[in-house]
């Protein structure tokens, strides 16, 4: 019997320098390893009827648009094919679980580079054991990853000539011009207002619902929410500072706010929290050290 097969490919970001990672090669590799694929009894063992790609993604977390399609179209492939185990999942847990819905649902695994029988004990043993192999690494690779960022921000020495960043999403107000801060005129103009809306008493709902009915919307396109407005007026990069963790560095693009009026805002913010006990605005110097201030 030919089974219909699902094939998976996946890169995250990290991989996609990484020679033999690429989709592209997965893509073709799985197609070929279906083509070629026999069974018992001599017929075509998979016809590939299904492909799913998620580039940019990790394999850490199942919330990925590729894999979430695939496992919701279960029913309309009986295999599903990957280059190897790591592509569809590098925590021991999220691969048990899948593995789990896929004997229920009677579908098979297959890894085109790993020779492993999941029909018996043995089979699903071994592979347990190549999945905690697999998240281990990953969690090694995210360990040194966090602590060469940080001893970056730690060491980091911004200029006006060289206006760097840690390699985050530019916010509301700013893009990246290869790989500097700039500013977005408009944009930051808008964020100016928020910060004077809120300073003479306009509440977070109050200032969404005013960006709203003008129709200025956020970097990913949506409506003003309570949340993105606090996100914005908590941010100290309006005020000069990039914020990494608890680490404060400059930047050189213009600003929206003065060190003055962002700690105003922080105290105004904090003085509505009912709690007095959580009412702890964190204050910045004109060095950008964070300070928790009380309300």
């Amino acid at each position: 019997m030919t089974l219909r097969a699902a094939i998976y490919c996946r890169v995250s970001t990290e991989e996609q320098a990484v020679e033999g990672y690429s989709i592209e090669a997965q893509k073709e590799r799985l197609e070929a390893f279906c083509s070629f694929s026999v069974n018992d009894q001599g017929e075509d063992a998979f016809k590939v009827t299904k492909v799913y790609l998620d580039e940019g993604y990790s394999g850490k977390t199942p919330n990925r648009p590729g894999y979430r399609r695939m496992m919701e179209e279960i029913s309309e492939w009986d295999a599903m094919v990957v280059l190897k185990m790591d592509r569809i999942h590098r925590n021991s847990r999220n691969f048990l679980e899948m593995m789990d819905q896929l004997n229920r649902k009677g579908k098979q695994f297959v890894s085109a580079t790993e020779d492993l029988d999941t029909s018996n004990a043995i089979g699903r043993f071994v592979m347990s054991m190549i999945q905690s192999i697999a998240q281990l690494e990953s969690e090694q690779i995210g360990e040194r990853t966090y602590m060469g960022m940080r001893q970056k921000a730690e060491t980091f020495d911004n200029t006006a000539e060289s206006n760097r960043t840690m390699g985050f999403s530019a916010p509301f107000g700013y893009r990246l011009d290869d790989g500097e801060l700039t500013e977005e005129p408009e944009e930051l103009e808008q964020v100016s207002w928020m910060f004077e809306a809120c300073a003479r008493g306009e509440t977070m709902g109050s200032i969404a619902e005013s960006l709203n009915h003008s129709h200025v919307r956020t970097h990913r396109g949506n409506r003003w929410t309570n949340i993105s407005v606090a996100a914005v007026l908590h941010n100290p990069i309006y005020a000069g500072f990039i914020r990494w963790q608890e680490l404060r560095y400059r930047h050189f693009a213009a600003t929206a706010v003065d060190v003055e009026t962002f700690n105003r805002v922080q105290m105004i913010t904090a003085s509505h929290v009912r709690d007095p006990a959580k009412r702890n605005p964190v204050l910045l110097d004109e060095n950008g050290i964070e300070d928790m201030g009380s309300a």
